[in-house]
C-alpha cells in the first residue's frame, strides 16, 4: 500500500533533519492509510552505504523487525542517523514488508592542507579547525573553519587576512581539504587616547591598560594587537585604577576602536567620566549575629577615616572580617559593605554588616578552558573544596590567586545551581596564555679591578613558569664576558607534597678571571618557602659550594710556580689562594620576606623587605654567621606627573667563629646595589701597598630616587628616567688573616654619590643605564661613573 504524501511524521522529520544538516535531504514513506496506524516490517534493507556497515545504520534506527513503530519512531531514527555526522542524506521507504533505508555518506577527509601561511604555523591552524584527517567532510564545517582561521590571524594582529577553501576529489569518496591563505600586512595600533580625564594624563592611563601603541619593538612584545576581549579587560583595569584612588563614581562611557584601511591601523579612544575624588568618612562594623561583638573585629579592617577612598582596601577588609568571624565558628557569616556618599564633603561612610548568610555548600568545582594547565594546579588555589561551606570571599581570593599565577589571559568564576537547593556548583573559566620566556641582556663596565674586568658581558636565559602544565618553574641561564662565565639551572615546585610550600633547587657554576688569579665556584642550593600571611613569607635553604683559586699564567714562571716579581698581588690574597683552595662551604640559611608591592614588573606603591641569616659550619671548611637585610619603599609622589619615589636601605654583617675564622673571600664587597659611582669592590678596606680592595665585615647603605616618564617619548617604549643619591659605608676587617700587615680603610668612612639613569622595560628584561658622580670618597676608592646592565630591583 502506497504511503500518503501528507504524512505528518515525514514532514516533521524532514524539518528537523534540515535544521541539523542544512545540505541534507530526507524522505520518509510508510505504508498505511494514516498516521494513526502502526506499521510492522519483517526486514530492514540498508542501501547506499560504502564504509559504514549495515549493523551501524540499523543500530541507530531504533526500529526492529516484527516490532510495531509509528511516525515518532521514524522521526527519532532520522535524527539519530544525522547526529552520527556520517550521512549527508537519509531516505526511509517501506516496500512491502521491508523497510528500506537509503543513505548518502559524507566524503572522508584524507588531508587538511594549508597554503600561503607563514605567520601562523600549520600546527596552530590544525588546532583551530574542526575538519580532521579520517573524519567526515562537511561543507558547513569547512565554512566555519574559514572563520576560525581568520580569527587565529586576528589574534596575531593580521585582521585583513583572507581565507578561501576548496576540496580535491581523490575518488573512492575521499577528498583533500585545502585552505588558501593570503596573510596581508600586520595590523597595528596607531594611537590610544582618552577623553574626559582630568586627574591623570593620557600617558599615565596608557600604563594602566594592557593594549599598547605600536612601536619599533612591537614585533617582539606583540602587545599592540587589537582584541575586543582585551579592550573589555582594559576597561576593568581602568575602573580598578580609579576606584583605588578615590574616584568611586568613575565610569567608562565607551571604548571605541576605529580602523583606518589606508594605514592598516586602529585608533582606540576611551571616553571616561572620572567623577569626584572621595575620602573615607566614618567607618563602622555592625553585626546581626548573636554573640558576635562587632567592635572586637575592628583590627581586621584596613579602611581608616580620613584616608583616600580605596576599593582594594574595602575588599581586603571584607576578606579579613570574613576570615576572623569564620574562625570564631560562624562558617556562613557574610560581610556586606554599605557606602553612604556625602557629596558636599566628598566623603564616603562605610559600614561593614556581618549577617548570617545562606547555608550553601560546594557540590563540585568545574574547570573549563584549561587545555594545558592541569586541573589540580587550578583547584589548589581554592581554600575550599567539594562539600565545604560556600563562601564568596574565598572564591574571590582564589580568583586573585589564579590571576597572580600569570598563567591565564582571563579568569572568571561563576556559580550554578547544584542538585539540591543548598548546593552550588563553581564554574571556573580560564583562557590560557604563553608562559615561556626567552630573555637576553647585556652589560658594560669600565675600569678594571681584582674582582671584575672591563668590557661587555652578555647573558641569556630560557624559562617556563608553567612547566608541563604543572605550575612548576624552570629556568636555564648562561652569561659570559671577557673575564667571566656563569651557568645556572633553577627549578621550583610551588606546592611541595600538596602543601602551599615552595620547594626547589639551584645548580650553578661561576668562573672569574682577575688580574692575577682566577676562580671557579661550583655549588647548589635546596630551598623551601612557606607563606605566613598574604604579604609575609619565610624561606629556608641548605647551601653547598666548592671554591677553587689559582694564579693566572702571567704570574707563573717557566716551571709553573708563582713568581712575585711577575705579579703585584696583596699578601692577603696570595695566602688565601695558596692555603685555602679548594674551600668547601656547607651552610643553612633562613629569612623573612615582606612584600606589598603593587606590581613587581613596574612598581609604584608598596614595601618590599627581606632579612636573611646564614650559618656556615655544617661540615666543610667555612665557619661563620652572616646577617643581611634590604628594604625598598615605593610611593607615587604625583599621579598627574607619574612621579614615583623610591627609598632603599640595607645592611650586612659577618662574624667568624672556630679555628678557621674568616677568609678574605668571605667578606662583603661593594657593588652598584650598595652604591653607584664606584667600581665593583671599589671601596672599603684596602692593601695600602698593592691597592687591592679586600672587602669588609660590615656594610650599610641608603638611597633616594625619583622616577619619571621621559618627555617627548611615547610611554609604550617602556623608557623612564631617574635621578638618585646614594650613600654607603663598607668597613671592618677581621684579625688573624694571614698577610694582613698593610690593611687600611677599615673605619666607617661614608661614601656618597649622585646621578641620573634610564630604566627600560625591554622585551629582553629590565635594563638600566646609570651615570653617577661621587661627592664623598676616599683617596683609595676606585671610581666607575658609568654602568649598564640588567636591572635588579629587589
Amino acid at each position: 500500500m502506497k504511503a500518503a504524501s501528507s504524512f505528518k511524521g515525514a514532514a516533521s522529520a524532514m524539518a528537523l533533519s534540515a535544521a541539523i544538516v542544512a545540505s541534507g535531504s530526507v524522505a520518509v514513506q510508510l505504508a498505511g492509510a494514516g498516521a494513526a496506524y502502526a506499521a510492522v516490517v519483517s526486514s530492514i534493507d540498508v542501501r547506499g552505504n560504502q564504509r559504514v556497515s549495515d549493523e551501524t545504520v540499523i543500530g541507530n534506527l531504533g526500529i526492529r523487525p516484527g516490532v510495531q513503530f509509528d511516525s515518532a519512531d521514524i522521526n527519532a531514527a532520522v535524527v539519530r542517523l544525522f547526529e552520527t555526522r556520517l550521512f549527508s542524506d537519509v531516505r526511509i521507504n517501506q516496500s512491502g514488508s521491508t523497510l528500506v533505508v537509503e543513505v548518502s555518506e559524507y566524503s572522508i577527509v584524507n588531508q587538511v592542507l594549508f597554503q600561503g601561511n607563514s605567520r601562523v604555523k600549520d600546527d596552530a591552524l590544525s588546532a583551530a579547525v574542526q575538519l580532521r584527517p579520517r573524519g567526515a567532510y562537511s561543507a558547513d564545517t569547512m565554512n566555519s573553519d574559514i572563520e576560525a582561521i581568520r580569527q587565529a590571524y586576528a589574534r596575531v594582529g593580521r585582521d585583513d587576512t583572507t581565507v578561501t577553501a576548496q576540496t580535491v576529489d581523490l575518488g573512492d569518496n575521499r577528498v583533500n581539504v585545502v585552505y588558501q591563505i593570503q596573510e596581508g600586512d600586520r595590523t597595528k595600533i596607531g594611537s590610544i587616547t582618552f577623553e574626559g580625564n582630568q586627574a591623570f594624563s593620557d600617558g599615565r592611563l596608557r600604563d594602566v591598560v594592557s593594549t599598547r601603541q605600536s612601536n619599533f619593538l612591537s614585533w617582539l612584545t606583540r602587545n599592540d594587537i587589537y582584541d575586543a576581549d582585551r579592550l573589555r579587560a582594559d576597561e576593568e583595569a581602568l575602573r580598578r585604577f580609579y576606584y583605588n584612588r578615590g574616584y568611586a563614581d568613575f565610569r567608562v562611557l565607551s571604548s571605541d576602536a576605529q580602523f583606518n584601511e589606508a594605514t592598516n591601523e586602529y585608533s582606540i579612544v576611551f571616553t571616561i567620566d572620572e567623577g569626584q575624588r572621595y575620602t573615607f568618612g566614618n567607618v563602622a562594623i555592625e553585626s546581626s549575629i548573636p554573640g558576635v561583638d562587632a567592635e572586637t573585629y575592628r583590627r581586621s579592617i584596613d579602611t581608616r577615616e580620613g584616608g583616600i577612598y580605596n576599593a582594594a582596601d574595602v575588599e581586603s577588609s571584607i576578606v579579613g572580617l570574613t576570615e576572623d568571624v569564620a574562625g570564631s565558628g560562624y562558617a556562613f557569616a557574610q560581610v556586606t559593605p554599605r557606602g553612604n556618599r556625602n557629596f558636599e564633603t566628598r566623603t564616603i561612610d562605610v559600614v561593614y554588616t556581618v549577617d548570617e548568610g545562606p547555608r550553601a555548600y560546594v557540590e563540585r568545582i568545574e574547570i573549563r578552558g584549561n587545555t594545558r594547565t592541569r586541573d589540580y594546579v587550578i583547584r589548589r588555589e581554592f581554600d575550599l573544596s567539594e562539600g565545604d561551606a560556600f563562601n564568596q570571599i574565598m572564591v574571590q581570593r582564589a580568583r586573585r590567586r589564579l590571576e597572580r599565577l600569570d598563567f591565564f589571559e582571563s579568569v572568571n568564576i561563576a556559580t550554578a545551581p547544584g542538585s539540591q537547593p543548598d548546593q552550588v556548583v563553581l564554574v571556573v573559566e580560564v583562557v590560557e596564555k604563553a608562559t615561556g620566556e626567552f630573555s637576553i641582556g647585556a652589560g658594560y663596565s669600565t675600569g678594571e679591578t681584582i674582582n671584575r674586568g672591563s668590557g661587555v658581558s652578555v647573558e641569556g636565559s630560557v624559562s617556563e613558569r608553567n612547566f608541563l602544565g604543572r605550575g612548576q618553574f624552570i629556568r636555564v641561564a648562561a652569561s659570559g664576558g671577557r673575564d667571566s662565565r656563569d651557568y645556572s639551572l633553577s627549578f621550583t615546585e610551588p606546592y611541595f607534597l600538596g602543601r602551599r610550600i615552595a620547594a626547589g633547587f639551584d645548580i650553578f657554576r661561576q668562573t672569574r678571571e682577575f688580574d692575577t688569579y682566577e676562580s671557579q665556584v661550583d655549588g647548589g642550593t635546596i630551598r623551601f618557602g612557606l607563606p605566613i600571611t598574604e604579604a609575609l613569607s619565610t624561606q629556608l635553604a641548605y647551601n653547598y659550594t666548592r671554591e677553587s683559586y689559582d694564579y693566572r699564567d702571567g704570574c707563573l714562571d717557566a716551571a709553573g710556580n708563582f713568581d712575585p716579581s711577575l705579579c703585584d698581588i696583596s699578601p692577603v690574597l696570595q695566602s688565601a689562594i695558596e692555603s685555602q683552595s679548594p674551600w668547601i662551604k656547607s651552610s643553612v640559611s633562613g629569612g623573612l620576606v615582606y612584600n606589598t608591592i603593587d606590581n613587581m614588573q613596574n612598581p609604584r606603591d608598596g614595601f618590599y623587605a627581606s632579612f636573611t641569616t646564614e650559618v656556615a659550619g655544617l661540615g666543610g671548611d667555612a665557619n661563620w654567621v652572616k646577617f643581611t637585610t634590604r628594604g625598598n619603599y615605593y610611593r607615587t609622589l604625583s599621579e598627574e606627573l607619574d612621579l614615583v619615589g623610591v627609598l632603599t636601605a640595607g645592611a650586612g654583617h659577618i662574624e667568624g667563629f672556630g679555628d678557621d675564622g674568616l677568609r678574605v673571600f668571605d667578606l662583603f664587597r661593594s657593588n652598584d646595589r650598595i652604591i653607584r659611582g664606584f667600581d665593583f669592590n671599589g671601596i672599603g678596606p684596602v692593601d695600602t701597598v698593592t691597592g687591592d680592595h679586600l672587602g669588609g665585615t660590615t656594610y650599610f647603605h641608603a638611597s633616594a630616587e625619583a622616577q619619571f616618564p621621559i618627555p617627548a617619548l611615547p610611554q609604550s617604549l617602556g623608557l623612564r628616567g631617574a635621578v638618585f643619591a646614594d650613600a654607603a659605608s663598607l668597613h671592618g676587617f677581621p684579625g688573624g688573616i694571614a698577610g694582613a700587615t698593610n690593611v687600611g680603610g677599615t673605619d666607617a668612612a661614608l661614601r656618597a654619590s649622585v646621578g641620573a639613569g634610564i630604566l627600560w622595560a625591554s622585551p629582553f628584561g629590565p635594563i638600566r643605564v646609570d651615570y653617577a658622580v661621587p661627592v664623598a670618597k676616599e683617596d683609595t676608592d676606585d671610581v666607575q661613573n658609568f654602568s649598564f646592565g640588567i636591572s635588579t630591583r629587589f
